[in-house]
């Protein structure tokens, strides 16, 4: 019998109303295993983001409990997030679009360049680490967006469907490389 990992996440009855009354959530009750792979699936419009964005910290519950790995925060639990949407700095090279989260946590060049051309082979753009957004096609384009949330080599990847705007074979070859990485 195989050996239950931990929670990552634990939800109690979690709702979420938006100050113009919509309710996204109600009453959510999950746990979420460290290592596992969980797919949160729903009709547009029915949480799915918003729930995604209250395990991130990036918006708070109405109602109801997120409880985090033992003895951990989201302040101390890394977590990578990949939008719907790339969200790169326009003006700055693959490398840098990359390097933001360490950049932002403080660490110089020196200590996150290693890393960041191991997560750029990761999700194979080895190659393309001086080219601007602007040089690459969609589908490159969420792979930077993915390797910047691998960058950190973080705890739990939050995908907010971010291979949905691309074509069948690049949504498909992306979805693979995703496997391989988990």
């Amino acid at each position: 019998m195989p050996v239950q990992s931990p929670d990552l996440f634990s939800l109690r009855n979690l709702s979420k109303t938006f100050d113009d009354k919509i309710e996204a959530l109600r009453n959510v009750s999950l746990n979420i295993k460290r290592g596992s792979f969980t797919a949160i699936v729903g009709p547009s419009g029915c949480g799915k983001s918003t729930l995604l964005r209250m395990l991130s910290g990036l918006a708070k519950p109405t109602t109801g409990t997120i409880e985090h790995e033992q003895n951990a925060t989201h302040s101390s639990l890394p977590l990578g997030f990949v939008f719907q949407e790339p969200t790169l700095m326009p003006w700055s090279k693959v490398t840098r679009n990359v390097s933001l989260p360490l950049e932002i946590l403080g660490q110089s060049a020196d200590e996150y360049g290693p890393r960041v051309d191991k997560v750029l082979k990761q999700v194979g753009l080895d190659g393309f680490e001086n080219a601007f957004p602007r040089e690459l096609s969609g589908g490159m384009k969420m792979r930077v967006s993915l390797a910047r949330a691998l960058l950190p080599n973080p705890s739990a990847l939050l995908l907010d469907e971010p291979f949905a705007a691309l074509d069948e074979i690049t949504r498909t070859k992306l979805n693979d490389d995703l496997l391989n990485i988990w």
